[in-house]
């Protein structure tokens, strides 16, 4: 049964709230906790007697492969083969990729997979390795965005629609604006570092593979192995039940899902595969830098007329840009504007989506620049934000209403529940000992996307419903909203829903990433189980437009059946999907909030240090709030590190990222992050999806690094415009003690 989503959600089941919208603890939580939640690489029983494959990356990041000696690792102790570009057989680089995972002659990045070497045991593998003998022949390479910024061109489009757009005349209301604020951010390059790696396990039964792989959209990642492989895709079985944090990286097969299946080809059985920590950075994908402009021209009283963001990026040939004005294009008035973004070609990694892509970056650039301009108005930030709210499009006019836009509500309650009435606006001039106290603010924006999304519903004898779907949980409860999407629809117990999830053989589902994934993934959910409602109902012969479902029951009139009676021995199975039509065309979508931030400076070192962190967050309907808010706590935490230690720092003589672990590549951990408050502002978007949902993963992070970085200022009057801000930027700026 296909359901099309076009038209506004009016009354339905699930405004019941029974089940969904309550704070469900997660059902896949005691197998995690017990350590029984199979990941990629401990798919054993599943794939037994399974040998061990080590990546070699490429020493250099551009140039060539004169030739590749794999004699000594192949007569190592346990090596059963070496697999290479030579002997690997014909590859091909899928749409979703970038550059080759298996390099033949041309090195397009460092680190890039040149070979893999197999064993019995990952020991062996490894130290076999070092045998792998590799000449190379360098080439100059393009490592530094700022030096190759001039030779950027107009970005092709990105995650946040075409490259540049367009609104009245913003060079003619900019210079004629009463204040103007002109100023260049920078953000680093950054990277994913899930706790899980990237690791596969590929067995082969005659000619059809199987894939155990850390993987967050599953259709498209076996559309992408069969391409990269040339095989048929029903040829191609990917299995990601459970998956240890992805915040993008894992959207696509990366080089251990490849090599693993060209292994087990070449030996005959089951080969596992991760990616070594060190070796993520370069290997697999990673968050580009930026360097962003903002202009904004306002009257005295702080009304924007004139606005224009732009943004330089780089990565690979035929890559993307990191859509970093996406936001400008929606979030404040101003009738005069323009966003632009640029791309220049360079040889490092591969650059793509990470948590909330655009965005994320987006706005540590923007919410530093209306804090500066609120600072040039002499204006308090919470009311110039409210000043410049706008419930339409401002690029296309009221023509385009947003669906839902609560944001000036997320201000004012936010603010209310920090106590940001009590800020002292002078900078410098709170202290505690020898801390310098400050306190800031920003905006939280993500734009709301929606996925078609598909499931399959069954019902047994015994009146359990059971859910498949190939939607993965990255870690982000999908079981759990998927679990009480089915309860709530079907008038069932949590305890009578069984969830099934991340298996290519299961319906196509929106996949996680973008935000999209809670809110698409129950509305395929909501779609199927609507269609069992009519089956079941058919079966136990009711008029299906009048039969409804209680307690466990079929009901019409004077009449009831169980529903495992109404099921029979043999059950009822059902598909069912949810498209979605042009509503996101007609309305502006989009989720709102408001960060909120207290920091500590050392005054003689310069250690910034939270010391409470606070946001108030419109998302439509809260399917869980206790999933949801862990989700945000866990943004805001992120934000942090974008703001105060995460970089990926470019070696620009040989074109790598050298912080390439846990030791070197920092992120805060729970004793970075004293004090978090979340609320959620009450919100039912019925344009967005039957679930009057939106996503919420992501909107937590955008915005809450520039609540940082203005509460730094605030602390201490120093304005940095480049991140991280990390303590030698502070330190010989800081006030004399």
């Amino acid at each position: 049964m296909n359901m099309k989503f076009d038209t506004p959600a009016g009354d339905n089941v699930i405004d019941r709230q029974h089940v969904v919208g309550h704070p469900v603890d997660r059902i896949d939580g005691p197998l995690k906790v017990c350590g029984l939640a199979p990941y990629a690489y401990e798919q054993n029983e599943a794939a037994p007697n399974a040998a061990y494959g080590w990546i070699v990356g490429s020493a250099i990041a551009t140039g060539r492969i004169r030739s590749i000696d794999t004699r000594d690792a192949e007569a190592a102790a346990g090596v059963l083969a070496v697999v290479t570009g030579a002997n690997a057989g014909p590859l091909k680089t899928s749409g979703s990729n970038t550059a080759a995972l298996l390099a033949s002659s041309k090195i397009e990045h460092y680190d890039q997979a040149v070979a893999l070497v197999v064993a019995e045991t990952l020991e062996q593998a490894r130290d076999a390795a070092r045998l792998v003998h590799i000449d190379y022949a360098p080439a100059r390479g393009r490592y530094d965005l700022a030096a190759e910024r001039e030779h950027a061109r107009a970005a092709p489009r990105g995650f946040g629609g075409p490259s540049a757009t367009s609104a009245g005349d913003f060079d003619t209301a900019f210079a004629t604006a009463a204040v103007k604020l002109d100023e260049v951010y920078t953000t680093p390059d950054q990277s994913h570092m899930m706790m899980e790696p990237h690791a596969s396990i590929a067995a082969w039964e005659g000619d059809q593979l199987t894939l155990w792989t850390a993987n967050q959209m599953i259709a498209g990642s076996v559309k992408d192995m069969a391409t990269t492989l040339g095989i048929p895709a029903e040829k191609v079985r990917l299995i990601s039940p459970y998956i240890g944090g992805g915040f993008g990286a894992k959207l696509w097969i990366r080089a251990d899902a490849v090599l693993a299946a060209l292994a087990a080809r070449k030996i005959g059985r089951p080969v596992k595969v991760a990616i070594a920590r060190p070796q993520i950075a370069n290997n697999t994908v990673h968050r580009p830098a930026t360097i962003q402009r903002i202009r904004i021209g306002a009257d005295k009283n702080g009304v924007i007329d004139a606005i224009a963001h732009e943004s330089w990026s780089g990565d690979l040939p035929g890559g993307g840009p990191e859509s970093a004005a996406q936001q400008t294009r929606l979030l404040y008035r101003g009738e005069n504007r323009m966003t632009a973004h640029y791309l220049a070609e360079l040889d490092l990694p591969e650059g793509n989506a990470m948590r909330a892509p655009g965005e994320a970056v987006g706005l540590l650039a923007l919410e530093i620049a209306m804090d500066e301009l609120a600072e040039k108005l002499s204006l308090d930030p919470v009311e110039l934000r409210i000043r410049n709210d706008v419930q339409y499009d401002p690029e296309k006019g009221p023509s385009r209403p947003f669906s839902s836009r609560k944001f000036v509500e997320c201000l004012r309650v936010g603010a209310e529940r920090f106590h940001w009435s009590r800020r002292n606006p002078k900078p410098g001039q709170v202290r505690d000992g020898r801390w310098l106290i400050g306190t800031g603010m920003a905006s939280a924006f993500r734009n709301n996307l929606v996925q078609a999304s598909a499931a399959r519903a069954i019902a047994d004898a015994d009146g359990v419903i059971t859910i498949e779907t190939d939607m993965t949980d990255i870690g982000t409860g999908s079981y759990t909203v998927i679990a009480q999407t089915a309860a709530e629809v079907m008038s069932v117990p949590l305890d009578k829903v069984r969830v099934r999830l991340g298996d290519s053989l299961y319906p196509v589902s929106a996949g996680s990433g973008g935000q999209w994934g809670a809110n698409s993934s129950t509305s395929g959910v909501y779609a199927a189980c609507m269609a069992l409602r009519s089956a079941l109902a058919q079966k136990a012969g009711f008029n299906t437009a009048d039969a409804e479902f209680a307690d466990g029951y079929v009901v019409s009139g004077n009449r009831r059946v169980r529903i495992g009676e109404a099921a029979g021995a043999d059950g009822v199975t059902v598909d069912g999907k949810m498209d979605f039509g042009d509503l996101t065309k007609k309305y502006a979508q989009a989720t709102f909030g408001a960060h909120f931030c207290e920091v500590g400076v050392d005054a003689m070192t310069g250690e910034v240090r939270i010391r409470r962190q606070s946001g108030a967050f419109a998302a439509g309907r809260i399917l869980n709030p206790k999933s949801a808010r862990s989700q945000v706590i866990g943004a805001m935490t992120m934000g942090v590190g974008a703001a105060l230690m995460e970089e990926l720092i470019v070696d620009k003589r040989f074109g790598y990222f050298a912080t390439r672990d846990l030791a070197e590549y920092h992120v805060p951990v729970h004793a970075d992050i004293p004090d978090q408050d979340v609320f959620f502002v009450d919100e039912l978007d019925d344009k967005s999806s039957p679930m009057k949902a939106k996503g919420v993963g992501e909107l937590g992070i955008c915005g809450a690094g520039a609540a940082v970085a203005n509460a730094i200022y605030n602390a201490t009057g120093i304005r940095l415009r480049d991140y991280p801000m990390t303590v030698d930027k502070l330190i010989d700026k800081l006030p004399r003690v």
